[in-house]
């Protein structure tokens, strides 16, 4: 794997480790966070941060092994440009449900590298 799709794996991995951090090692709790609006645009950014850097990947690497790539920079694309439209329910979803697969996707193709 080049030190391109090296470099943006590891900032994808680095928003994925900040958005844990908002939660500070306490349980997620979808009150919590629908009501931190903080939490949440922090959140957005780094899920900005994550679909651009997997958007880089797939024009030099377009069959790389993660899961629903290019849904995650349609999700970017719908963070900022459908903004005035995005849900928080639709944020959660990705927080809990997504999120913690690709962490675990490119954890995985960064630590095969070693």
């Amino acid at each position: 794997m080049d030190n391109y799709t090296k470099k943006h794996l590891q900032d994808i991995l680095t928003a994925i480790e900040e958005i844990e951090s908002f939660f500070d090692g306490q349980p997620k709790r979808f009150d919590d966070f629908s009501k931190e609006i903080w939490r949440r645009r922090a959140t957005e950014r780094n899920i900005e941060i994550i679909g651009e850097a997997m958007n880089r990947i797939l024009k030099t690497n377009p069959s790389i092994a993660i899961t629903n790539s290019r849904k995650i920079v349609d999700a970017r694309n719908y963070i900022i440009h459908g903004y005035d439209s995005l849900s928080v329910d639709i944020l959660w979803s990705i927080v809990v449900n997504h999120l913690p697969k690709l962490q675990e996707e490119v954890y995985g193709l960064l630590h095969d590298e070693d």
